[in-house]
Order: structure tokens, then sequence, then C-alpha cells
């Protein structure tokens, strides 16, 4: 039998053409198994499976999309904001200022601006306490007070300025803009707290001595004097004023808030005479110099004049804004009045014991002579900060020299 089958001349396929396949020798077409054909019913359960699974995924996938891209914005600049306008300042990520700062929670608040908030924050970068400056961008000119910092901040290196750590444009976890800056933390607070302390707890408010008023004078007026002179560029702060000092551990101040500075490069020559003042960048009532609020120029010695206030300020123990003083009678004039001879009859109460104990009667009226020089209508006729600054420098000097009476 198999070897008829072997034989393909022995076989005959006639009348069966649809025969397919066998052994080769037979020539036969080779078949073609179509297959199973599905009902309608199958095909629409099947089309059913496959919308609801691709919906499933795009309900779960677009979710994590949108949350992944935020997370890593977090970490980027704004669509259009090249990191490099910052200054070259080194970027942080608003997750990390959260983190720093225990959610931006009011425990942590330690001072209100008019451009936003500062926190109190601990920063794992460096394992030490910073001091987070959040922006309100709600508030008209904030953004642009934040990329002045920047700007002011980038390339200025003082031990009397407040030192900038990083920053952060980008967008926090709800997609809305936001920006902060990091500085180096400022153990005791502002100069402002210290003049004017309030009682907390019961306990008896903190106060200032002689020397320390002068040490904090020298330092303001040497970090004034960098701005103006030293620093490659012409920097005006255009805000100085006692809240914007800040003081370390070893109660040295430092000059912060750059946010109304203005910048004076080599391609735009500093001339006090064409430099004009825009409109809103005054300073502080009090604080700002008289030439501003008639919309005058920005200037080196609107500065002065600031710093003469301060000064003042600093040995009087009164604000300008005092409810004493009105429009016959300033800071300025009420100190002005006093020299040479009643000067100790102005000086700040709480220094009134010091001046048994200590020699320094004969500096109380130069420091008052420097702070109404300073201080004048007349910007032309201010002293010049680097004169400031080596007059107190010395007086200090020989202060910390003179031995206590006994």
């Amino acid at each position: 039998m198999d070897g008829a089958f072997q034989d393909t001349t022995v076989v005959s396929l006639q009348g069966n053409d649809k025969i397919c396949g066998g052994v080769v020798e037979l020539n036969l077409p080779p078949c073609h198994l179509d297959p199973p054909k599905r009902s309608s019913s199958d095909s629409r359960k099947v089309e059913v499976v496959s919308i609801c699974t691709v919906a499933v995924v795009l309900a779960i996938g677009i979710p994590l999309l949108a949350f992944y891209l935020l997370r890593k914005n977090g970490n980027k600049a704004p669509s259009g904001e090249n990191p490099s306008s910052l200054g070259g300042i080194r970027q942080v990520s608003y997750e990390t200022l959260l983190k720093a700062t225990n959610g931006f929670n009011t425990s942590n608040l330690i001072g209100l601006g008019d451009f936003g908030a500062v926190y109190h924050g601990v920063l794992e970068q460096i394992e030490g306490s910073v001091a987070v400056k959040v922006f309100n961008l709600n508030r008209r000119g904030a953004s642009k007070s934040f990329m002045t910092e920047c700007e002011a901040l980038r390339n200025i290196r003082h031990r009397n300025l407040v030192k900038i750590i990083t920053a952060c444009s980008s967008v926090d976890f709800q997609g809305n803009e936001f920006k902060a800056l990091v500085y180096e933390f400022m153990e005791k607070g502002s100069l402002d707290h210290w003049l004017h302390p309030v009682a907390i707890d019961s306990k008896a408010p903190q106060t200032l001595n002689f020397l320390q008023r002068l040490i904090i004078a020298c330092d303001v007026a040497s970090a004034v004097d960098y701005l103006h002179h030293q620093c490659g560029t012409t920097v005006v702060h255009c805000d100085l004023k006692p809240s914007n000092i800040l003081l370390d551990e070893d109660m040295n101040g430092h000059v912060s808030d750059f946010g109304l500075a203005r910048i004076f490069t080599d391609t735009h020559i500093y001339n006090a005479t064409n430099v004009s003042s825009s409109i809103g960048v005054r300073g502080t009532i009090g604080y700002a110099a008289p030439e501003y609020g008639l919309g005058s120029r920005i200037s080196m010695e609107g500065d002065v004049y600031s710093y003469g206030i301060l000064l003042l300020e600093l040995f009087t123990g009164k604000r300008p804004s005092d409810e004493m003083f009105n429009e016959a009678l300033s800071l300025h004039d009420y100190c002005k009045a006093a020299l040479p001879g009643r000067v100790v009859d102005i000086l700040d109460p709480v220094l009134h014991s010091e001046t048994e104990s200590m020699k320094f009667t004969e500096f109380i009226p130069v420091i008052f002579q420097i702070g109404v020089s300073c201080s004048v209508e007349s910007p032309r006729d201010r002293m010049k900060i680097s004169d400031v600054s080596a007059q107190l420098s010395s007086m200090k000097n020989k202060l910390i020299n003179v031995p206590r009476r006994r």
C-alpha cells in the first residue's frame, strides 16, 4: 500500500479539483485556511473594551503627566525667562523652599515688606538657617523688585551687605508663578527692632549701647561707600532705613533689601544732574530725600540724606515720623537746633547712664553734626559718604581704646 502511494502515476485526482496540500509529487496547490468569522456582537464587545481601556489610560495618565511636569518645572524658570537673567545666581526649587520653611508656616514668619514676606528656614544644602523672601507677585512692581535685587547683588561683595545664597524663579504646585530670594540669616534681626523695642512675655526689651550704635553706623557708612564708589558700578540703594539694616550674631550691621536700587554701569555713566527719577520710586517717607518728592533725580546724594536721618535716629532714638515732628519741625531741625551745646539733651535716654561711665561726650556733637550735614535740603551741600565713613571709623577706633572710668 505504501509503495502504491509513492508511485504518483497510479493515483488519479480527476474531478477532485478542491483537493489541496499532500505530498509534493502530487503537485497540489497549497491550502489556505481562513480565520473563523466573528459575529457582529463579538466585534462590538472588542470595540467597547478597547475604548474603555483607552479612557482609563487617559484618565490616569494625564493627571500623572501634569503632576510630573509641575514637579519638574519646580526646578526650572518659567518659559521665556533665562536663568542667566538672575545674574548667574544659583537657583533652588520651590519644593526645596517649601520644605525649608515648613510649608511657609506662619510660625516661621520673621518680617513683612512692601513686596512680600520673609520666613526663617533651614536649607539642607548649607546645613544652616536662611531668610527666605517670598515676593507677592500680585503687588505691582514685585516682579521688577525681584529682578532688581538679583541684578544688584550678583557681583557685589562686602562684609556689611547681606549675602544672597540662592534664588527661586519657578511655579508652585498649583501652577502659579513663584519668586523668592534666599539670604544668609541675621540672628539679631533688624536695627529697627533694637531702636524701638517692644517688651515680650514680660521681659525687658534689649537695647543698644553707645559703642554698638557707633559700630553699626560705621558698618552702614562703609557699605554705602562701597556701593557708590568701590564695587565697579554705581549702586544707589534708594531705601536706607533701620528696618533694612540687619544685625548678625556679633551685632555688626548689614545693609539689605535692594528692591528699589538703581544701578549705573560703565555704559551708563552716573551723573547726578541728569539721572531722572521714575514714578513710584521714592523710598520711605521720612528717610527719602526731599528732592525725590519733587520728582527729581535718583542720586548718591539721596542715599546720603537717608543715611543722615538714620544716623540721627540711631542716637536720638526717635523716628523721623515721631508725633513730635511735623511740617514746622523735622528730626533734622530738632538735632540742628541742639548743636553744639545741647546735644546730650536730645540723646536717646537709654544712653544717658553711659555718660557717667565712659568718656565719649566729646564724640556726641561730632556725630550729630555729621547726621545734620548729611540731611541738609540741598543735595550738593551734603557730606560725601566716604568722608562720613572715615570720620566715624576714626571715632570708633578712639572710643574702643578709651579706658572706662572707675
